[in-house]
């Protein structure tokens, strides 16, 4: 499955949209966000996400259906249930870990779990 980003970038691309026209179309959103956004780097409020949508000619829904992040709530939920999930948490802000990072370490550990 696409992630959000890379389906933004597929429908912008589709559409043949330059980056920067998509831009002015859902609201003069910036160039360095929406870039951010199709790289997985950032993630956009509902309203962006409704003014990219509508530039896009594409259902709300079918884009939000490409948003596979769990929602901020069930985070801190978790986050209050476990202590020590909360402490990683904390230490992983603290240590400035990069999404990249975070992915790499997600994917190596799955690669041991597979072995």
């Amino acid at each position: 499955m696409k992630s959000l980003g890379e389906r933004i970038r597929e429908l912008r691309e589709e559409r043949d949209l330059s980056l920067r026209e998509l831009c002015k179309k859902a609201g003069d959103i910036s160039p360095a966000f929406l870039s951010d956004i199709e790289l997985g780097r950032r993630h956009p409020s509902d309203q962006v996400l409704k003014e990219i949508a509508k530039a896009l000619k594409t259902d709300l829904a079918e884009l939000k259906s490409h948003d596979t992040r769990p929602a901020v709530e069930e985070m801190k939920r978790r986050a209050m249930s476990d202590p020590a999930l909360g402490f990683a948490f904390r230490r992983m802000l603290d240590a400035n870990v990069s999404p990249e990072d975070l992915l790499k370490l997600v994917e190596d550990k799955a690669k041991k779990s597979a072995k």
